[in-house]
């Protein structure tokens, strides 16, 4: 048995079952990809996603009386931690999930499938027609140009490439692979047969019909989301040499218990150099991005305003809504995220020039969990005018109300497109009579009915199994999390 998937008599059919396609169960459901129509869910517990119904909205009154919605101010879609990989890369360290905790996302048995379940998310956010698309970070997984480069494609439409390196697939879950830690889908069940062969091969994405706009994340500036790159690990990056690490008790046992994750990443890549590697096809393409470079590449893709080595920006979205984003990524390392005083000195300036616009503040990771990130807080509840705060990084869908003397704002957590139940969202916000807003909000599943969508459907399910993943730690949320109208009185 391998640990990269739940197995047990619960999901004997996922195992027997094998093939490529998504699941036509529940076919005769509505196909829209607004939850609020139907969704992916176990409904007779054997293991294989199937269509069923959708979840209406919560209503949620915390912040102000429920009334009747009025006028359509903005809709706004979310796409969060999409975290495109280049699972071939030879700077990859999928050793280290076997520390467990913040390590254990170094593997995942749908990791090369990222890209296709990207771009199913794209048409899926298409159907919504939104004013705007905010994508809250870790668009890409290991701050490599190609990977980043992938993800944009998707993005922006047009011909995505998956893969690197000498062609086909050349990784930890290829059927020749002896270490039984890792999920390989030839051979191991669920059995998907050429599935790592079809990942690898160009796609047509659509792109996205609305403007989008990035926040810089972690995984998108650092190796492994958490490490700066070195001199060692960016010669790794590219170069021809895999690191055939595969005890993590040979790492250093001081550097493991400390957690300090830069530090131990780099020693496991000077430890790993000095022991066994393989030889791999070098590429130029997995160049490890320095920070700036990465924040930088991320403004031009998006076309985003601004200027400056951090991704810090704001756009009005329509006459009534402005959207202010903040970059809270640490360039020293490390996956907590940081405000730095001259961003609050910014972010001042920003909330006075929005006037009596509503306000929406993004970052990638939750201002609550950054250093400094509560002072950033701080501004927000004084200005009557916020009425949201969004956030990605934690893979969970999570609403909460703060409540503040100026009228409070939701505090609104996206989960991610990598782990179950990989979906995006989307917030309308539409007036009420009173003078106040309310803001409708509903989880999109991707959409696996065009180019890579079969690929995509197979990662819902591995997405599904995955014992480490989002359905045993109840990254989906409550229904209050998801579906939900939001009251928020007159500012």
């Amino acid at each position: 048995m391998r640990p990269g998937l739940i197995i047990s008599a619960l999901v004997v059919v996922a195992l027997v079952a094998g093939g490529c396609g998504s699941d036509d169960r529940g076919a005769s459901l509505p196909r829209s990809p607004s939850t609020l129509a139907g969704t992916w869910g176990d409904r007779n517990g054997d293991g294989v996603p199937d269509r069923g119904p959708g979840e209406p909205f919560v209503e949620r009154t915390e912040l102000g009386p429920r009334t009747r919605p009025g006028r359509v101010l903005a809709t706004i879609a979310q796409i969060s931690d999409a975290h495109v990989r280049d699972e071939e890369s030879p700077a990859r360290a999928p050793v280290l999930d076997r520390l467990g905790g913040q390590f254990s996302s170094t593997f995942r048995p749908q990791e090369a499938l990222t890209a296709q379940v990207l771009a199913g998310s794209v048409r899926a956010v298409n159907t919504q027609r939104p004013d705007a698309v905010l994508v809250s970070g870790d668009l890409a997984d290991n701050a490599q140009a190609n990977e980043l480069d992938a993800a944009v494609a998707a993005l922006r439409g047009g011909v995505v490439r998956p893969d690197s390196g000498s062609p086909g697939y050349d990784g930890v879950q290829a059927a020749s692979d002896p270490d039984p830690f890792f999920y390989r889908p030839d051979v191991d069940a669920p059995r998907f047969p050429g599935i790592l062969s079809r990942a690898q091969r160009p796609f047509r994405s659509p792109g996205l019909r609305a403007p989008w706009y990035p926040v810089a994340g972690n995984h998108d500036l650092l190796l492994a989301g958490e490490a700066p790159r070195t001199a060692r690990t960016a010669a790794v990056a590219v170069g021809d040499r895999e690191l055939a690490l595969r005890d993590p008790a040979t790492l250093d046992a001081a550097g493991a218990r400390e957690r300090d994750a830069p530090a131990l990443i780099d020693r496991a890549v000077a430890q790993a150099l000095r022991g066994e590697t393989r030889r791999v096809v070098a590429d130029p393409r997995r160049r490890l991005l320095a920070p700036d470079e990465a924040a930088a590449r991320l403004r031009a893709a998006a076309g985003a305003p601004g200027a400056g080595p951090r991704l810090d920006y704001a756009v009005d979205i329509g006459p009534r809504v402005r959207l202010i984003v903040l970059d809270t990524v640490s360039r020293s390392g490390g996956s907590q995220g940081t405000v730095a005083p001259a961003q609050l000195a910014w972010l001042d300036r920003q909330l006075a020039a929005a006037g009596r616009g509503w306000v929406l503040l993004a970052s990638h990771q939750p201002l609550g969990a950054s250093a400094s990130g509560r002072l950033a807080l701080a501004r927000a509840d004084r200005d009557p005018m916020v009425i949201a705060v969004l956030s990605g990084h934690l893979h969970r869908n999570r609403i909460r109300p703060r409540r503040t003397p100026a009228g409070g704002y939701w505090l609104i957590e996206t989960g991610s497109l990598v782990d179950w139940p990989q979906q995006a969202r989307t917030l309308r916000i539409r007036e009420t009579p009173a003078g106040g807003v309310v803001i409708e909000t509903w989880m999109l599943d991707h959409d696996d009915r065009g180019p890579g969508g079969e690929l995509a459907a197979v990662s819902r399910r591995l997405a599904f199994l995955d014992f480490q993943g989002g359905r045993p730690q109840g990254f989906g949320g409550t229904r209050a999390d998801r579906n939900a109208r939001l009251y928020r009185g007159p500012g």
